[in-house]
Order: C-alpha cells, then sequence, then structure tokens
C-alpha cells in the first residue's frame, strides 16, 4: 500500500465502485465474464467477447505488463505534480484489459516497454466511505531474462481492410452532392472576440464565396453543438440560427459523428437524401481567448465533481498523454525516431511559411524541433497543434444546384466513416492512432481511385503521431513505413513529392481549426485559388478529419 494521496477521488458509481475500493485489501479486481472467463474493462453490462450477461468481478494477480510510458512535464494534476510518469498495462491475466496508471517507485529512466509490473494502492479521499484506491504499478521484483512483447490488437494495422463492410448499395450518395462554397474568419492568437462573432464571419465569407443569400441556406450543421464545451464552440446551431434569422429545413450539432468535420458528412447525407439544397456547415473555436479570460479572471472553469473517467485519476489529462505512448510504442516496434515525427512538423512549418494566415511562419530546422520543450515524452513542444480563435464554414449543396453557383463545384468522390476498432482510449490500437485505420479503409471501399490518384492530402495533426498514422491508414505508405518514407521529408513535399501534405501549413502551424481547415484548405487547392502554396494541376484531395475519438475521411475531386 502506498500510502494517503491528496490526488481528487475518482467519479465512483454502482458500476464501478467494486474496482475503486478494490485496494482497500490490497488486491486487484476486474469484472468478468462467467461464460468465456474473459476480463471486462470499463465494466459493462454485456461480454463484448462473447455476448454473455452473466457476469461477476474477479480477483486477479496483480502483475501486468508495461506496454507505454510517457514522463508528463507540461501537464499538472492536484497531488501528482510534474514530472510524473503516465502508463499503460496490461493484465497478465488478461492482456486484452489495459490499464491506465502511474508508475512509482523507480526512476523513469529504468523503464523498459515489455517489463513485468505489480500493483501498489495508493489511497485518495478523507475517509474508507467515501474514498478510492487508485491501482498505480511499480517493477516487479522478478522480471524476465527478456522484456515480453507488445501484445497483440484485438485487429492488427495491416489487417483493417478485411474487416470494412460492402456498400449497401451500388449508387453512391457522394455523387449527388458538391463543396459550393468556403469561408475563414480571421485566425489568431488571443484575438478577443466573441466567437459567435467569428463564426457569423466565416458563414457569410461561405455565403458570398458560393454566390448565395443568407435566403438560400436551408440547412445547418455544427461540432460539437451547444454545451459547455469550453473555447471549443459558439453555442452552436441554435446560436447561429438566432444571429442570422435561418429557417433551416434540416440542421444537426454535436459530438458523436465523423470526427470535428463530420458536420460536413452529415450535411452531405442531409443533401442527397433531398432534406435540404445548401447546408452551411461551420466549426468556431476561440481556446486562446478562453484561456486568456480564465487567466484574468473574467471566466471561471467548469467546476468537476471529481477525476471523471479512467485516464483523469492518473493524470492523463489530455489526448497527448495517450498519443505519446502510441509515438512510443510505434518507434519500438518500426525502428522510428524523433526525427521521423520532426519530418512531419518541419513540412508543415515549409507550408506555412508561404500562408499568410498561418499563425507560426518563422523558419523551422531540426534542431530546433529536437530541442523544443518536452510536453509528454517523447512529444516535445512542435509535435503538438496551435490552439487558436477562428472559424471555418463550408456549404454543401445539390450538385445540379452548385453548377449554377458562383465557383466551378468541388465533387465528392467518397467517405470513409467505419469504425472498426474499441472507442476506449487505452483499450485501442497500440501504433496507430485509434479511430484512423477504420475509416481510411472504409474511403477505399467506396472509390476505384488509388493513393496515387491523390495530388494533396490534408489530414488531421493535432499531434505529429496523428499526421503519420493517417499517412500510412490511408495508404501512402504501408504499414510500419513511416520512417522511410518520411525521411529527408521529400515525399511529402509541396513541389515534387509522392502526395502533398498539409499544403497551408496544418494544425501544427497554420492553427488547430479543428479538421475544417483541412477540408477548407482541400478546396481551395482543387480550385487552383491556394496562390505561392499553389500544387500544381491538383485534381485529387484527401481529407481526414479527427482521431482517438470517432472519425472521418473525405475524397474530393474536380468536376470533371
Amino acid at each position: 500500500m502506498a500510502g494517503r494521496s491528496e490526488r481528487p477521488v475518482p467519479v465512483i458509481s454502482k458500476e464501478t465502485e467494486f474496482f475503486w475500493r478494490s485496494g482497500a485489501d490490497g488486491r486487484l479486481r476486474f469484472q468478468a465474464c462467467k461464460a468465456c472467463a474473459a476480463l471486462i474493462h470499463p465494466p459493462q453490462p454485456v461480454c463484448r467477447v462473447c455476448r454473455s450477461h452473466e457476469l461477476g468481478v474477479r480477483v486477479v494477480s496483480g502483475y501486468a505488463t508495461l506496454i507505454g510510458f510517457t514522463v508528463s512535464h507540461r501537464f499538472g494534476y492536484p497531488g501528482l505534480p510534474s514530472p510524473y510518469v503516465v502508463a499503460q498495462v496490461a493484465i497478465e491475466d488478461d492482456p486484452r484489459v489495459r490499464l491506465t496508471t502511474n508508475i512509482v517507485e523507480c526512476d523513469p529512466d529504468d523503464l523498459v516497454l515489455g517489463m513485468r509490473m505489480e500493483v501498489v494502492f495508493e489511497k485518495v479521499g478523507e475517509d474508507d466511505d467515501n474514498g478510492a484506491w487508485l491501482p498505480l504499478f511499480r517493477p516487479a521484483a522478478e522480471q524476465p531474462e527478456e522484456p515480453a512483447g507488445l501484445p497483440r490488437d484485438e485487429i492488427e494495422p495491416e489487417d483493417f481492410g478485411r474487416h470494412v463492410r460492402p456498400m449497401v448499395t451500388p449508387e453512391k450518395f457522394e455523387d449527388k452532392v458538391a463543396i459550393s462554397g468556403i469561408g475563414m474568419s480571421e485566425v489568431g492568437r488571443r484575438l478577443m472576440l466573441p466567437p459567435l462573432q467569428l463564426t457569423v464571419e466565416a458563414c457569410e465569407r461561405a455565403i458570398a464565396d458560393a454566390g448565395l443569400s443568407l435566403d438560400d441556406i436551408d440547412g445547418l450543421a455544427s461540432y460539437p453543438g451547444a454545451g459547455n464545451v469550453g473555447g471549443f464552440g459558439e453555442g452552436g446551431v441554435a446560436a447561429l440560427q438566432s444571429a442570422l434569422g435561418i429557417r433551416p429545413t434540416w440542421y444537426n450539432g454535436g459530438m458523436e459523428t465523423f470526427g470535428p468535420g463530420g458536420s460536413v458528412i452529415a450535411a452531405m447525407l442531409a443533401v442527397s437524401s433531398g432534406l435540404a439544397r445548401h447546408v452551411l456547415c461551420f466549426r468556431t473555436l476561440w481556446e486562446s481567448t478562453y484561456s486568456e479570460l480564465i487567466k484574468a479572471g473574467k471566466i471561471k472553469p467548469p467546476a468537476g465533481a471529481g477525476a471523471a473517467g479512467w485516464l483523469m485519476p492518473f493524470g492523463a489529462t489530455s489526448a497527448a498523454h495517450t498519443l505519446a505512448q502510441t509515438a512510443q510504442r510505434y518507434f519500438h516496434r518500426y525502428g522510428a525516431t524523433r526525427e521521423t515525427l520532426g519530418w512531419i512538423a518541419l513540412n508543415q512549418r515549409a507550408n506555412a511559411m508561404v500562408n499568410p494566415t498561418a499563425i507560426y511562419r518563422d523558419p523551422m530546422t531540426m534542431d530546433d524541433y529536437l530541442s523544443a520543450r518536452m510536453i509528454t515524452t517523447p512529444l516535445g513542444l512542435y509535435d503538438c497543434d496551435v490552439p487558436c480563435d477562428g472559424s471555418v464554414a463550408v456549404i454543401v449543396s445539390a450538385v445540379d444546384a452548385a453548377r449554377d453557383l458562383a465557383k466551378p463545384p468541388i465533387r465528392v468522390e467518397a467517405v470513409g466513416t467505419q469504425s472498426i476498432e474499441r472507442l476506449e482510449w487505452d483499450q485501442s490500437t497500440l501504433t496507430h492512432e485509434p479511430q484512423v485505420l477504420g475509416p481510411a479503409a472504409h474511403l477505399w471501399s467506396r472509390t476505384s481511385l488509388r493513393p496515387s490518384d491523390v495530388d494533396v492530402a490534408e489530414l488531421y495533426d493535432g499531434f505529429t503521431i496523428n499526421c503519420l498514422s493517417w499517412i500510412e491508414a490511408l495508404g501512402f505508405c504501408g504499414i510500419g513505413e513511416g520512417k522511410d518514407f518520411l525521411d529527408g521529408g521529400k515525399n511529402i513535399a509541396r513541389e515534387g513529392g509522392v502526395v502533398a501534405i498539409n499544403t497551408h501549413g496544418g494544425q501544427l502551424s497554420h492553427g488547430r481549426t479543428h479538421g475544417m481547415g483541412l477540408i477548407h484548405e482541400a478546396i481551395t487547392q482543387l480550385r487552383g485559388e491556394a496562390g505561392e502554396r499553389q500544387v500544381a494541376g491538383a485534381q485529387v484531395a484527401a481529407v481526414s478529419s479527427g482521431g482517438l475519438t470517432p472519425s472521418g475521411a473525405i475524397l474530393f475531386r474536380k468536376d470533371s
């Protein structure tokens, strides 16, 4: 027993109480299926392996294999000052089950993937009735002669294509829609403008770009919709409808969609089904201003009831903590290095240098990248995208209507939306960003075009490892071949590359416009309107949106 901690008490429910209070007697417990003996985590009302409802709780050995760890330097957490180690372990009794945890009682430099670990509990809370026991791990006294290898994923990265569902009908809804207008507000750091003002600016520009009027808009779509999302939204569809006086026949907003750009795919479905003719999609962020207002005491952050979920109690407060371990495992399995990711960051910066709307435009070298401050190992400052203020709008129109508008329509060749792997961040694919391989494989099942037909690829790069995952998932190089493909940066360069990646600077240098900025850039390139950063003769563009959470991919092409 590691003693009492000052950390917040996890949010405990009737279904999870057995887990969080398991350590009272020093023994680790998991939900287990009585029919097939599988361990189940997080707890569920049904076994996901055999679908049995005969469930119970089982005491396990307390031993596990270390399958990922990151030293967190940038983030703080109550009772857990930086630096601290966030890790993932595979439970020895059933390696399909993994836990996010902290590693204690050792020097992080002595940790090796595949080490055998043992549980040790740390008490949080004032008393036993209202407290919890956090299962932490330390190296076991007895270690194998050779560290264990990484456990196999439920579906290995090379095998996702085998699990794609075939098209239900020979007709494609994508053939009935087109992109008719795009707009972007001012993008910057700490603009100190109301988010809805940015939204209106982007939407008015998109409507003007299409040659439409507000009265022509009969659909609205957004991500993440209304709700307490802090600097990640402006109030959703209702806020914009109220501001502009639009009377939509169809509208949609929410997080459970195909990534941050999922509103565009939802709009395609509405238009192709005849519910609307012109759907205005928008995405607004004001993270920089929001953070500044919190620091000034002008906004209070949402009050939490405790450490929610299965990651937060261990200080895994950011997606960076999960994806840093993904990058570590990718390096371990495929022999890549930090330089591999560095070529992505350098490519995006080179493109941003010729984009006047980008936030980071100064030249960057590999030495600059490698020497930047560490965020959470192995991810440094330039592996992470740039929080910003800005809004992007895209109009999806019926293809027959789009051909009569101001700009040549950009056609939709295919979308990829299938979710194949587990949704829980720490239970999913080990070496590639979760929720990337499935949509990518699904995309290619809906078109006769191939990766070699793509001229530009605007790939979600909240972190460099995200972009690498999409590059491999979409087939621009093979699984695990990123080290060689990215070496020197030539294959992804704007001029003379195999495929031009993130031509506006991506989220790493242009700013975190959360997927919609990638769509905006793809349309700009296919129209031939990108100016100094234009890729000559661009005919086909791939765009990806999201990762970790359900994601989507879209293949655009010029109208023939």
